[in-house]
């Protein structure tokens, strides 16, 4: 079995990957059993991919803590494969109040956390920028390396109401190409995750027992937006979306995909079987994103 190197730095993972158009599927661990499964199945594909969970599978779901989510990934993690990430600390949430992004961002880095993540998408742009660059300056203290978001990729809003069919059409939240531009020289951010017609599973009500909407990708929007920043992007809602889109995302530029929806469904509905068949859907769901529809399998050996 051929797989990196136990001490590589994620941003150096993350840079070659993004040379080669090689993607790196990130699976959230919306349930703490779910962590092992994803190990699992990267392991035995052979697969590179990131670990991660957001504070909102916290509150919504059954991570329950960044600590447990740490102490399940000592106990399971396999670095020849995987990394641990801090995804959607946010300053503002999807219920529209303040959060203490700073305490969550230093609980994440004293825990061990392989990268993070700060959210300022729904704060008026210079405030995402401060607050971006000021999380880059603690990350990259004890070099790790900070993934932003600029643009709205809608679906956690508790009232969100508007069709996908218009948020597409009409660009809606879409991250701005020369705001993008600015936002990665200004805030020095490692990894940027942007809006381009791509959703995330509702959180809010009985919405978050239902499929996800079918989504579509604005390729010629990302490509300006690769060609203006030249860093990795991420494309956050990555489960529903058509493979061709993903296929050709991936070549204009997109290096990180989060998976939340589709493999928290999988683990939710077999749960009435019981945890170890719940386990056993998930695993099953995170090879076949990575053998049939991001077409990833090997990458250990690549990267």
């Amino acid at each position: 079995m051929i797989a990196l190197r136990e001490d590589e730095k994620i941003a150096d993972i993350m840079k070659r990957a993004h040379a080669a158009h090689i993607v790196v599927p990130a699976f959230n661990a919306a349930y703490i059993p779910m962590l092992r499964p994803i190990v699992d199945a990267l392991r035995e594909c052979e697969t590179f991919g990131l670990i991660e969970v957001a504070r909102h599978e916290l509150q919504k779901f059954g991570a329950q803590s960044f600590e447990a989510i740490a102490d399940e990934y000592r106990r399971f993690g396999d670095k020849r494969f995987t990394r641990l990430h801090l995804d959607h600390i946010p300053v503002v949430d999807e219920d529209g109040l303040r959060v203490d992004w700073r305490s969550l961002i230093q609980a994440g880095l004293r825990l061990g956390y392989d990268s993070v993540m700060v959210d300022g998408s729904r704060v008026p742009f210079d405030e995402n920028m401060k607050a971006t660059a000021t999380v880059v300056q603690m990350a990259h203290e004890r070099a790790v390396p900070v993934e932003g978001e600029l643009g709205a990729v809608l679906g956690h809003e508790s009232n969100l109401s508007i069709p996908y069919a218009e948020i597409f059409e009409q660009g809606i939240g879409f991250t701005d190409v020369e705001q993008a531009a600015t936002f990665v020289s200004q805030t020095q951010v490692d990894w940027l995750s942007v809006a381009i017609g791509n959703i995330h599973g509702a959180i809010a009500g009985a919405a978050k027992d239902k499929d996800k909407v079918e989504a579509r990708l604005n390729i010629d929007h990302l490509r300006k937006l690769s060609e203006k920043t030249r860093i990795p992007l991420v494309l956050h809602g990555g489960s529903a979306i058509r493979k061709e889109y993903i296929l050709e995302a991936i070549r204009q530029g997109i290096t990180k995909i989060n998976i939340g929806t589709e493999i928290r469904l999988a683990y939710e509905r077999a749960r009435k079987l019981g945890v170890e068949q719940a386990q056993k859907a998930v695993a099953a769901k995170v090879k076949e994103y990575v053998r049939d529809t991001y077409h990833v399998e090997g990458t250990a050996k690549r990267l």
